[in-house]
């Protein structure tokens, strides 16, 4: 994978040297939940989440896949960039039932015309090895990627947010999934409540270990609706919460730790003004975050994996 400008591997880079052009991912909401909502596992969910943050206006679970997609490649295609499109499917936990009706689905999905592939967001405790076999088949002829939600890699960390897996689960689910014909992921937030930088900078470590090709990072953010806008309310102190320049300075350091072939997805998440409490960054976008953050590498001369043991330990 070559680096084209950037001291780190680049989602974009990444997707333009699988298909040779810029393509779009869709977002999906099919009115799936989760087991610690449902009962399964526990209820309320993960304490920081409110899926209403990273949801599209398009993205409405009584519309069909083929209507929601129909209508995002719609959306999409009024610029004239995108000619190619990849069926996210984002909200809550997307393997997350019966294994026919999740097949049906993601062939409705692959069915649509200019889709050319599966993202697929769940979780490390909701996947079989019946579904990891089929997303294997697909991926003969399709790009499929199986995104886990890590979040954390502290066991602590995961009880305290009712997270309701543990990260030897998670390990383990990626261990299930190694050597497929499909590309895996990994996210995780960085800043959540009892965690220190060594404790940070520890997730860098852990990750990299894992069988992963693409990661997501991002800063915790409080959002309305969720457990943890109560307890921020209530308890603030436990909350060390990123400045931007804070953030920036980190997350550079951050990526020296990672893995020098992760293909860097994402270094930030914008929740929608309206949802969020905190913190709040002065009206700083996405990608002003990250043109800091390669001013900030190139200033400090820090590159993705420049501490990255040479022979694992």
């Amino acid at each position: 994978m070559k680096i084209t400008g950037n001291r780190y591997l680049d989602y974009s880079s990444f997707i333009k040297l699988n298909f040779g052009e810029r393509v779009q991912k869709i977002s999906l909401d099919i009115g799936f939940t989760c087991p610690n909502r449902d009962g399964s596992k526990g209820f309320g969910g993960c304490t920081y989440c409110n899926n209403n943050t990273f949801n599209p206006d398009y993205c409405e679970p009584q519309k069909s896949i083929k209507q929601q997609l129909e209508e995002g490649v719609a959306f999409f295609s009024r610029k004239g960039k995108n000619n190619k499109f990849l069926a996210y499917f984002q909200a809550y936990t997307n393997t997350y039932g019966e294994f026919e009706e999740l097949k049906k689905m993601y062939l409705e999905a692959l069915s649509v015309s200019k889709v050319v592939g599966l993202v697929i967001g769940t979780r490390p405790d909701c996947i079989s090895e019946e579904i990891i076999n089929f997303l294997d088949e697909l991926s003969k002829n399709y790009f499929i990627s199986l995104e886990f939600g890590v979040e954390s890699t502290n066991e602590k960390t995961l009880l305290e947010v009712n997270r309701c897996h543990t990260f030897k689960e998670t390990k383990a689910t990626y261990e299930l999934c190694r050597n497929k014909g499909f590309h895996l992921g990994a996210h995780i937030i960085l800043g959540l409540p009892g965690e220190n930088k060594e404790d940070l900078l520890n997730h860098a470590k852990e990750l990299s270990k894992l069988p992963i090709s693409t990661l997501k990072l991002h800063h915790l953010q409080i959002v309305k609706n969720s457990v943890m806008a109560v307890q921020y309310k209530r308890t603030p102190e436990k909350f060390n919460l990123f400045t931007s320049e804070d953030y920036i300075n980190f997350v550079s350091e951050f990526i020296t730790h990672i893995r020098p072939d992760i293909i860097i997805e994402r270094f930030i998440s914008e929740a929608p003004k309206d949802l969020l409490i905190a913190p709040k960054w002065g009206g700083l976008k996405n990608f002003e975050i990250v043109a800091k953050i390669d001013k900030n590498l190139i200033e400090k001369n820090l590159w993705q994996g420049k501490l990255f043991p040479s022979i694992s330990t």
